[in-house]
């Protein structure tokens, strides 16, 4: 496998080996076409909602590009044995796919007793963006047994402070990224909200439909326990 990738996003950190190492064709929004171009690839995978229809089509005129759209977590599993077939290590993405559906097996049944706790997970600072229903932070948010408290036709809407308030969640999630919330965003959530619980999330493991997710079912049950114990 490390042979066979010859190209990789900036955003593609692990392994931390591949992100040294490998070659970088730009971010998901603003690939370097000539740069992919020169790389020669076999095959190009790609994700609708990542990447621009413009430059999936600049790319599709020379290479085979395979596009996923990722809304849940039986999306993501799809996906994976998709790729498995597709690079011929069905073995490997079988076996990535059966740790992740044992850890969140796991996980529906240590929520089974909790109750829904009403949530808002926030993905950008200024202006104040949230991951609302119909993505897959939200399937996320339903696989912990939270309640996402925005339900828009845009599903990654801009929010206003009086928004926040209307909404009322009990629990503010500040992911790690896109944007990089850090401790100081805590006290402005908390006062628009005192009572409301206000966590710093890892958006990895909430955002990324990948092989990350083997380690996400675990860090979703850590959360319920740190906001049980508060």
């Amino acid at each position: 496998m490390n042979e066979e990738v010859i190209g990789i996003t900036k955003f593609c950190i692990h392994p931390e080996k591949w992100f040294r190492e490998k070659e970088r064709i730009g971010g998901t929004k603003k690939l370097n076409i000539e740069k992919i171009k020169a790389l020669n690839p076999d095959l190009i995978i790609a994700n609708k909602e990542e990447n621009t229809k413009e430059d999936i089509e600049k790319l599709q005129k020379n290479f085979p590009v395979w596009i996923s759209n990722i809304y849940t977590l039986e999306d993501a599993l799809k996906m994976i044995y998709d790729i498995g077939e597709i690079t011929e290590k069905q073995n490997k993405a079988n076996e990535i796919i059966n740790t992740i559906q044992k850890e969140f097996t796991v996980l529906k049944q240590f929520i089974k007793t909790k109750k829904s706790i009403r949530t808002a997970y926030f993905i950008w600072f200024n202006p104040m963006m949230a991951a609302a229903e119909n993505t897959f932070i939200d399937n996320m948010l339903y696989s912990c047994g939270f309640k996402n408290v925005f339900n828009h036709k845009n599903r990654y809407p801009e929010i206003s402070d009086q928004d926040i308030k209307d909404a009322n969640p009990e629990l503010i999630l500040l992911s790690s990224e896109p944007f990089p919330f850090k401790e100081k965003h805590i006290e402005y959530f908390k006062s628009l909200l005192p009572n409301a619980k206000v966590i710093l999330a890892d958006g990895e493991l909430f955002s990324w439909y990948g092989s990350r997710l083997i380690h996400s079912a675990k860090y979703f049950k850590q959360i319920r326990e740190i906001i049980a114990n508060e």
